[in-house]
């Protein structure tokens, strides 16, 4: 992975095992993992968020539930077929174990990505203002991540506004939410992760290289 799609998409992420990690698929002979991890929120309440690391970071470092770790990484996504449908997955990959330190920001990520699909804006019954913006970032062999996003107020008027294919740097939190989703005549408990914005600017397409990264970001849909 080249330096500029590193930075890209940059998250640390600090908390508490919940699940023991437990195998989850195998690439060119390295074994990886997933588990769960809380992470506290600057309120009382916490953020569930999945978590892939490889073998090779987990027999450095005793990782069982209840122990406390902190990792850079990136939020990735992928395809998962479930009930023979194409289901978007995410989850934070660490790409190194960092020493745990209270003192800092648990959960924070940095993008830089194009908008994918038109912001749906929308008000709630107490008058707050929301957007939510698809996001693709661009990652190495010629793959993206398409990251779901959130933003409230300021930020909300302005995501409303863009348009597919703007460029953007963006900075916030990876969160959990349970919805409800009805399921036959069953009504289903189902968790969504997103990131929650706190900063949203837009970057000037300026050149051949800017273009030929959004067609990039886009050929999942191009399929």
């Amino acid at each position: 992975m080249d330096f500029e799609q590193m930075n890209n998409n940059k998250v640390y992420i600090a908390g508490t095992v919940l699940t023991e990690p437990k195998f989850s698929y195998e690439v060119f002979g390295e074994g990886f993992y997933e588990f769960m991890l809380e992470v506290k929120r600057l309120s009382d309440s916490t953020d569930e968020i999945p978590i892939t690391i490889s073998e090779r970071l987990l027999n450095n470092q005793n990782i069982s539930v209840g122990s406390k770790i902190a990792g850079n990484g990136q939020f990735r996504s992928y395809n998962k077929l479930v009930d023979e449908k194409s289901k978007l997955m995410l989850t934070v990959f660490i790409r190194e174990l960092v020493p745990y330190d209270e003192n800092e920001n648990p959960n924070q990520i940095e993008l830089t990505g194009f908008v994918c699909k038109e912001p749906i804006y929308r008000t709630t019954p107490f008058k707050r203002e929301i957007s939510d913006v698809l996001i693709a970032v661009n990652r190495s062999y010629n793959k993206s991540d398409y990251l779901p996003c959130i933003a409230w107020g300021r930020n909300a008027k302005f995501v409303r506004d863009l348009s597919v294919g703007d460029k953007l740097n963006l900075v916030g939190r990876i969160q959990s939410r349970i919805y409800q989703k009805k399921i036959g005549d069953q009504v289903e408990d189902k968790v969504a992760y997103e990131i929650s914005l706190s900063k949203v600017s837009k970057v000037v397409l300026n050149n051949m290289a800017d273009v030929s990264d959004f067609v990039q970001s886009n050929n999942f849909y191009a399929n």
